[in-house]
């Protein structure tokens, strides 16, 4: 563990906490280590989707009832 950590208590559901201990007893790695990397990974995906929202965010918008309309008018619906 680096010096930059901060203690913290975290109640997981026993069959979660037997699921990390084996994985971390498998892989030579700390349940700590295992949680932080799980942690960074999900904190990664949210932020890949908040930079996709803002991507689209110019794009314009249609209603629903704009959309079937047009699916009608173009033979798709």
């Amino acid at each position: 563990m680096t010096a930059l950590t901060k203690r913290t208590t975290v109640y997981l559901e026993e069959n979660l906490h037997q699921a990390l201990r084996v994985k971390a007893a498998v892989s030579n790695r700390s349940i700590s280590e295992l949680i932080n990397e799980m942690i960074r990974e999900r904190l990664q995906e949210d932020a890949e989707d908040l930079q996709a929202f803002r991507d689209r965010d110019a794009e314009p918008v249609m209603s629903y009832e704009a959309l079937l309309q047009d699916l009608q008018a173009n033979g798709k619906l």
